[in-house]
């Protein structure tokens, strides 16, 4: 944080009254104007003729050593250090040679005992603070700067010293999740150094990375009032309104700086610019756009790890993702420390299903950048989706034929590696119609398995037994449920199973012991333009030798995405093989038809400690036979909290007057209440 080379004009001083002496101004003038290659000339010249002169000797030393050559500097002053042992300014420059070579540890007990030696020489006392700096020894640090200061008030190069410490202080307890403590030295700093730019740019982004987005905002608006900073602002304003989920907002903010762009523009904010419209293209699903402006990029900066991981970003959005893992590769080829590179590559395999290897690469991660919090919340994801969890539900049930029940359930999952999970199940139902008395109950026990073949294909393969206790007759049945899970194509996923199962909706047909057979396809596919198509085929093959079949199909729009909003158009149709009216809802041919609209805060996205919400309304016509066609609702809703990474809880409804394969001609409602509880915080086959 501290720049090695704060010393340096500390030091001129001194060196200006031995070197005029000798007639060396122009050697000294090139020093002090930062001309080191020149100044490593002259002096060198001055030499040949003058070997034993000390100012040459010491002027040739620091002209190598800040051209880059540090060890030779080490060596030239450690031997002038032996010729005048005693010489204090031969002493100072050997400290700041040991600075230039980074070696702060020698620095550190070497400039202890210079300022033990001359506990007010200002040098001494920086260059202490510095090489303190350098070690992240920062209280420290501030203390001797704050000394240097006392002997020199308002010297600029403890002034910027002092600055850097506090921006390096502020940033050790940032990486320690001292979210306070870093607010507090950095708003310090602010009160030393007003409006501060970097001080500023390096709360705005403290702010970020606390989640603290209006704060950010403020700090970056505080920035954007200096007319030479007005686009770094624009940049970090259009991230807080991505981060929002305010994507329009980003993109205009983002154009406006892009716009203010010049052949005069500091290369680096040049950069970060186009990097953060590329960005914000990419957040409004503009997909074109960025794809050209990289292009353009590639062909005049080919390779460059920034335009690599705009491509990646950029391939990940589209859902490319072995296109976006082979530019993260090539990041790493460039720099194995990249942090957009490993993190990058983690979550690209992680989209490919490469568990294993996302999380070796998010751990590489923090081999480079420790306690970095995205690759730390990366790795704690994948943990607690690999962690065993409990999933419990109790419900209660009603509709207008009299019929009730009361349901509890509970699902288990135990992931035995990263592939091969355990699961089991539990459900209980009793039912009972409140005019015929009749009732049953039911209890459902099933353990089965997942296993993920390959990363695009995985297998579920369950079986258990049902047991009932009707008015008639008590039974136990075999249950099973086996499926595959493929994803097929990009953006597209088919489960294709068979499951058997026992028809419980209500005490009658617990009672007629109906057992379904069902062959059953689900497509879904997504795109890249917000629409989207759902669609379930269910063969479905009785005891009672009946037969159903039933075709669902929905199309949607997303209309936004934080929160999510959905339109769409739904489609259901049913048809049986037999007509059984007054034994259950068997129609030669059903058709439903329905509009609906669905707003969603979805439970995975949200944070700790905040609010969830699901809430669906449909309105739409259904046609029994070749009856005259009937209006149809439904309303769904789910509302909960999250308490933590590992547990929340909700509160559901549904009530509905649309014909399922059981009941028409009446309304239904069901309302419970759902815990979800992860059980630990890492995989048990882990320890």
């Amino acid at each position: 944080m501290t720049t090695l080379k704060t010393l340096i004009k500390s030091l001129f001083f001194i060196l200006a009254l031995t070197c005029y002496g000798q007639n060396m101004q122009d050697g000294f003038t090139y020093l002090e104007t930062g001309k080191y290659a020149k100044a490593e000339t002259f002096f060198n010249t001055i030499l040949k003729d003058y070997p034993n002169n000390k100012t040459a000797r010491l002027c040739y030393g620091r002209a190598i050593g800040l051209n880059g050559k540090a060890e030779e500097a080490k060596i030239l002053f450690s031997e002038l250090l032996r010729d005048y042992p005693n010489d204090f300014e031969i002493k100072l420059n050997y400290g700041e040679s040991l600075l230039w070579s980074n070696n702060f540890t020698q620095a550190e007990g070497y400039y202890k005992s210079l300022v033990t030696e001359a506990p007010n020489n200002f040098a001494a006392l920086l260059g202490y603070a510095n090489t303190l700096s350098n070690l992240k020894v920062y209280q420290d640090a501030l203390i001797y700067v704050n000394k240097a200061l006392e002997v020199l008030p308002g010297n600029a190069n403890a002034l910027t010293s002092k600055k850097y410490i506090y921006l390096g202080y502020a940033y050790q307890n940032q990486q320690a999740q001292n979210y306070d403590e870093a607010e507090s030295l950095l708003i310090k700093n602010l009160g030393f150094f007003d409006d501060d730019k970097d001080t500023l740019l390096n709360l705005a982004n403290l702010y970020i990375i606390w989640e603290k987005y209006d704060d950010a905002q403020e700090t970056y608006k505080r920035l954007a009032e200096q007319p030479d900073y007005n686009t770094q602002a624009l940049n970090g304003l259009a991230l807080v309104a991505h981060l929002k989920g305010k994507e329009n907002v980003a993109l205009n903010l983002s154009s406006k700086a892009f716009a203010q762009l010049s052949n005069h523009t500091d290369s680096k904010v040049l950069q970060q610019t186009t990097e953060r419209y590329v960005q914000a293209l990419i957040w409004n699903k503009k997909y074109k756009q960025a794809e050209n402006l990289i292009g353009n990029l590639m062909a005049t900066q080919p390779n460059q790890n920034w335009v690599l991981a705009l491509r990646a970003t950029l391939n990940i959005y589209k859902s490319n993702f072995k296109q976006s893992l082979a530019d993260y590769n090539q990041i790493l080829v460039n720099d194995s420390t990249s942090f957009d590179g490993n993190l990058g590559k983690a979550n690209a395999l992680k989209a490919l299903g490469r568990t294993d290897d996302a999380l070796n690469s998010a751990k590489n991660t923090l081999k480079f950048y420790s306690n970095q919090k995205d690759a730390v919340n990366f790795i704690n994801k994948i943990n607690l989706n690999l962690s065993p969890s409990l999933e419990s539900k109790a419900s209660h049930t009603f509709d207008n034929g009299d019929n009730k029940a009361y349901a509890l359930s509970a699902n288990a999952i135990y992931p035995l590696s990263t592939k091969l999970r355990l699961l089991g199940t539990y459900n209980y139902r009793n039912t009972f119609n409140t005019i015929t008395d009749n009732s049953a109950t039911s209890h459902n026990v099933a353990t089965g398995l997942t296993y993920e073949l390959l990363p695009n294909l995985t297998a579920k393969g369950m079986v258990g037994l049902s047991t009932a206790q009707a008015e008639t007759t008590d039974f136990t049945q075999l249950l099973t449920d086996l499926s595959l899970n493929i994803k097929i194509f990009k953006l597209q996923t088919l489960d294709i199973g068979y499951r058997r199962q026992v028809e419980s909706f209500n005490a009658d047909l617990l009672d007629r012991e109906l057992v379904q057979n069902n062959y059953y396809a689900n497509y879904n596919l997504s795109t890249n333009f917000n629409l989207g198509w759902y669609t379930q085929y269910i063969y479905t093959a009785q005891n009672d030798n009946n037969t159903r079949n039933l075709l669902f199909a929905s199309l949607y729009y997303n209309l936004l995405a934080k929160p999510g909003l959905k339109v769409g158009f739904n489609y259901q149709y049913i048809t049986f093989k037999d007509q059984v009216p007054t034994i259950y809802f068997s129609p030669e041919k059903f058709n439903a038809y329905e509009v609906f609209i669905n707003l969603i805060k979805d439970e995975a996205i949200a944070k700790p400690k905040e609010w969830f919400y699901n809430v669906t309304t449909a309105f739409g016509y259904q046609y029994i036979e070749d009856d005259p066609k009937q209006t149809a609702y439904r309303l769904q809703g789910a509302f909960g909290y999250k308490f933590s990474e590992r547990a929340l809880l909700n509160l559901y409804g549904t009530h509905s007057n649309i014909a399922s394969a059981t009941a028409a001609g009446f309304t239904f409602t069901e309302v419970g209440i759902r815990l979800k509880w992860i059980l630990t915080n890492k995989p048990i086959f882990k320890n």
